[in-house]
């Protein structure tokens, strides 16, 4: 089975391809690999091809390294038809890789059941398990049901506070005030000891996302006006992932000096992101990421907790690693060794945030 990578640079049928195909992800999308280019790194993109037919796609990201030598990686990627083509595009990859590409990381857009009997694959072909770069393990919502089945399927907690906010007043949905969204996400970012890019990152995601045949766009929770809660998501075809938002707490009080109700802002938000994506035609939520090791005393405990109010269906995204030269067994452990340094310097542990 000879596959072929023909590279485009027309971001309509690219996206037009990924949105369409039947394992995809949006981060495979034309938009997420623009936002990436302001981090420095490069896109490709590829259409898949088997005799002429179109059968898969993939995006690129070259990261240069130290002098000589770079990687390639496919996030969430590459889409395909079949998940039997992964050794083809292999093969395909080394065809157009540069000398200087020492590895590629691929992260196939297809869950695994995180429950007791379901093992996730060692190999595809030459593609061999590896760590992830986006959360390996995550919380996914299936948005076929019903709104009545849906409501029911939350938890008791989650209802009550649903409830409550609609009582008090909060106001959930699509907003365009990205100033409000990045002062949750940085106050969140600082309050947790979480990394962030910077803002012009997120803003290129916003435009470029919805540019081309996928959509980005940012859900807040207000009460009484005030953003207390809210997200960035990134959609493409079936599927709309929760990539990026938080909370802050709302400090404000009545005229008589007493706090004001909490409302229940964080749980309004997730109800009616779920809500506005079913009714956009969206099957998967993706909430985007839970820790792989659960500790009670980390902030992405909390996070956790929260998500799986929402949800209870935990799921596995593993990833998997090409040597395209000699020198990449070296290159990993390098890298590894970098993202602990970086994660000690960030938060003083050497574990990853999820």
């Amino acid at each position: 089975m000879r596959l072929n990578l023909v590279e485009t640079t027309d971001p309509r049928v690219y996206d037009d391809a990924v949105r369409h195909l039947p394992i995809t992800s949006a981060l495979q999308g034309w938009g997420y690999g623009e936002a990436r280019r302001q981090l420095g790194q490069t896109p490709a993109r590829y259409l898949i091809q088997q005799e002429g037919r179109t059968v898969g796609a993939l995006q690129l990201l070259r990261k240069r390294l130290v002098p000589g030598f770079s990687t390639l990686y496919a996030p969430r990627g590459p889409a395909l038809e079949s998940l039997d083509l992964l050794p083809g595009v292999a093969d395909a990859v080394r065809r157009v890789a540069r000398p200087t590409d020492a590895l590629l990381k691929i992260e196939p857009p297809v869950p695994f059941l995180a429950a007791e009997g379901v093992t996730l694959p060692d190999a595809y072909g030459p593609f061999r398990r590896a760590d992830t770069e986006q959360p390996e393990h995550t919380i996914v919502a299936d948005l076929t049901r019903s709104e009545d089945e849906l409501f029911a399927g939350l938890h008791s907690m989650a209802r009550r506070n649903v409830r409550t906010a609609q009582k008090l007043g909060v106001v959930a949905g699509r907003d365009d005030d990205f100033d409000a969204f990045w002062e949750i996400f940085t106050a969140t970012n600082e309050r947790a000891k979480l990394g962030a890019f910077p803002r012009e990152y997120y803003e290129t995601m916003l435009r470029e996302g919805n540019a081309h045949g996928g959509e980005a766009y940012i859900v807040l929770s207000r009460y009484q006006g005030r953003a207390l809660a809210g997200g960035f998501f990134l959609a493409m075809g079936k599927g709309t992932y929760y990539l990026f938002g938080g909370s802050v707490r709302d400090d404000r009080t009545n005229e008589d000096g007493s706090p004001l109700k909490d409302a229940k802002a964080p749980d309004a938000f997730y109800w009616n992101a779920m809500l506005d994506a079913r009714q956009r035609g969206y099957e998967l939520f993706d909430f985007w990421g839970i820790p792989r090791v659960l500790d009670e005393s980390k902030h992405s405990y909390g996070v956790f907790k929260m998500k799986l109010k929402f949800s209870e269906q935990r799921v596995w995204y593993p990833a998997y690693d090409l040597n395209l030269n000699p020198a990449a067994p070296a290159i990993v452990k390098a890298l590894r060794w970098r993202k602990t340094q970086n994660n000690l310097r960030k938060r003083g542990s050497a574990d990853d945030v999820l």
